[in-house]
């Protein structure tokens, strides 16, 4: 277990905005950060990150917490592993508490975690079996030396090499304790029945291993070396629990940081593009892996940037397939351009024939924008047919129909009445045309999700009960201002200092209120507990609270949705809420005090029966009095 120290340590040394920073592109917002949800599909940015105060809040899904949060959230981590990921990033030490665990809590490990250590334990295998045996430098280093890679980029992108014997890593992993069926569910080794010691699914072949956006390894790639077999040249891990091909792209984690800093993606097809690239100094680049591009990967890039340069090799297969991939990003509002390499020439050779600066200014130069670069392949097709010619003029609107910005449509539809002297209102009615076939395509859908938006909005209005809104706030009072200190009056007119935790708590009390939430409840016990022990617990301490729902109402508190605006930028200014915070205080307990009492009259008249109907009525009348003396003091004209 994580001793508390290395706890401690890790979140006084990690920074919110650098960590969602690899994820997310933020820009500055006054104090704040700001940038386009990560979690839930929105075109104006309302996810915040809070530098000072180290929290983010995405204010589009309702999530929110800390960086460790935040790593749980979008890498799928445990509280331990989000942990030693950051503790890694920034070179802390991890030190454990030595704990006991039963069998039952040993079983209880979840299977994706033991998915995980065993893809670590085969790449591993497979690095030890490049560098460190005569096979494995005979065979795959030598390959990587012919394809010109040095050591260095070899080591960076963790190539290794998988025997010729069978099941070599299949008999390695099942004697270090690795059951069958978890290597099985890897994908890593493949069990017949004929077969009961296993074989190595990627037998004699020089290995890639495919890494998440933090940099854990998921799956494999491997390509074979011999020509005279008759077998697929690559051969990828299958779907398991970790690794969804379409949700992955190869090199993100190696190219991200050049990404951000580049606003720019070049996206290839294949492993070695990648790594070329990256030898040569090029390292804002990923690629598919020769799977189409799929929604999910373009969700990837757009964390980073919206700018996106498509690199082929020329192949007319390769071209008509990326016309689909060209409509997907300009349906996800990205800004595209292509280049075409000369024929014979694919990124990987050319980027090792051709210095840094000349690769860089070729991109740069020959890069065209998607109008252009399909005019170009279509027409070309098309030779002077008119039908055709048409045909390929139709299908560039289409793309522009993807578009979803009308400014970004109008520009080109100009372009391209500019470049086939066409009248734009022609254009304009043919991309009425495609707009129409593509929205009639999911009317029913639509429709459906309104009924459903409008139940939940009903829902809301009639389920919303006063007094748990005031039971937040005074919570949300806690975790923001609990040490704040008030300065009150005693009945005889002495003065006296206490807290904001002190003094909800002693509301509280008095009123012998039990929370209805239970979130609120676990967070009043602890703070209750924390004044036992002359403690006052507020937002830095729940930050650290391994409770995801606990960090997550610690965020809300801290960041509220009028920080998402720059009112100052227009000259507009309001009272800040630390400034009214003793008052905000009174109120808010004055008015849960009320709408406590009126819960009590309400139980009360549901309570009154024969038997006890006088003394129920005297309750409800002095209850009543003590309602209408609050009222008074809330200047309430009833």
């Amino acid at each position: 277990m994580i001793s508390q120290k290395t706890i401690d340590k890790i979140f006084s040394t990690i920074r919110v905005e650098e960590i969602i920073g690899e994820y997310v592109q933020l820009k500055r917002a006054g104090s704040n950060f700001k940038g386009l949800s990560p979690f839930h599909e929105e075109k104006t940015p309302s996810f915040v990150v809070s530098p000072s105060k180290q929290i983010w809040k995405d204010f589009s899904s309702g999530k929110g917490g800390t960086a460790i949060t935040f790593l749980m959230e979008i890498e799928g981590f445990t509280y331990p592993e989000a942990l030693r990921h950051a503790a890694k990033k920034y070179g802390i030490e991890i030190e454990e508490d030595q704990v006991e665990y039963s069998e039952e809590q040993k079983k209880a490990q979840s299977e994706r975690e033991i998915l995980y250590k065993i893809h670590e334990v085969a790449n591993t295998f497979f690095q030890e079996n490049l560098w460190e045996t005569e096979e494995g430098k005979t065979i795959a280093l030598s390959y990587f030396k012919e394809r010109e890679l040095h050591d260095d980029i070899i080591k960076k992108f963790q190539l290794g090499y998988s025997p010729e014997k069978k099941n070599a890593f299949t008999e390695y992993a099942l004697a270090k304790g690795y059951e069958k069926e978890i290597l099985e569910k890897s994908g890593i080794s493949i069990f017949p029945e004929n077969s009961p010691s296993g074989i190595d699914r990627f037998r004699e072949r020089v290995i890639f291993p495919i890494h998440s956006f933090s940099g854990r390894v998921l799956g494999f790639g491997a390509r074979i070396l011999k020509s005279n077999v008759k077998t697929a040249k690559y051969l990828n891990s299958p779907e398991t629990e970790i690794y969804h091909k379409s949700n992955v792209l190869y090199g993100l984690n190696q190219s991200k940081q050049a990404i951000s800093r580049e606003n720019l993606c070049l996206l290839v097809e294949g492993y070695m593009d990648v790594i070329s690239l990256h030898q040569s100094g090029i390292e804002n680049v990923v690629a598919s892996s020769g799977t189409a591009l799929t929604t999910e990967q373009i969700k990837l890039i757009k964390r980073l940037t919206e700018n996106v340069t498509i690199l082929f090799d020329g192949d007319a297969a390769g071209i008509k397939a990326s016309f689909r991939s060209i409509d997907m990003l300009l349906s996800e509002g990205m800004n595209i351009r292509v280049v075409l390499f000369p024929d014979g020439d694919d990124p990987d050779s050319f980027a090792r024939k051709n210095p840094r600066d000349f690769v860089e200014d070729f991109i740069k130069n020959q890069a065209k924008d998607f109008i252009d670069f399909k005019a170009e392949i279509l027409l070309k097709e098309a030779n002077n047919d008119p039908i055709k010619k048409a045909e390929a003029i139709r299908d560039i609107v289409k793309s522009i129909g993807f578009v979803s910005n009308a400014l970004k449509q109008e520009v080109y539809l100009k372009q391209v009445s500019t470049h086939f002297g066409l009248s734009e209102q022609s254009l304009f009615n043919e991309l009425g045309v495609q707009k129409q076939v593509v929205q009639q395509q999911k009317p029913a859908e639509k429709r459906e999700a309104n009924v459903v938006k409008l139940e939940k909005v009903q829902e809301f209005t009639e389920t919303i009960n006063p007094l748990l809104v005031l039971e937040e706030k005074l919570v949300e009072l806690m975790l923001k201002f609990g040490q704040f200190k008030l300065f009150r009056k005693t009945p005889d007119n002495e003065n006296y200092e206490t807290t904001v935790i002190e003094e909800i708590i002693n509301h509280l009390e008095e009123d012998q209120y039990q929370p209805i939430s239970p979130l609120n409840k676990r967070i009043i016990e602890e703070i209750k507990a924390g004044i036992q022990q002359n403690e006052l617990r507020s937002s830095d301490f729940f930050k650290t609270f391994m409770d995801e729902e606990v960090v997550t109402k610690t965020a809300d508190a801290l960041i509220n949705a009028h920080e998402t605006s720059n009112w100052e930028k227009h000259n507009i200014y309001f009272s800040k809420e630390e400034e009214l915070v003793d008052k905000i205080v009174k109120d808010v307990i004055i008015r849960h005090k009320r709408e406590f009492v009126v819960k009590i009259i309400n139980d009360l008249k549901h309570q009154i029966s024969e038997e006890n109907s006088a003394e129920t009525y005297l309750k409800i009348i002095n209850l009543t009095k003590l309602k209408n003396k609050i009222d008074e003091n809330l200047f309430r004209i009833l």
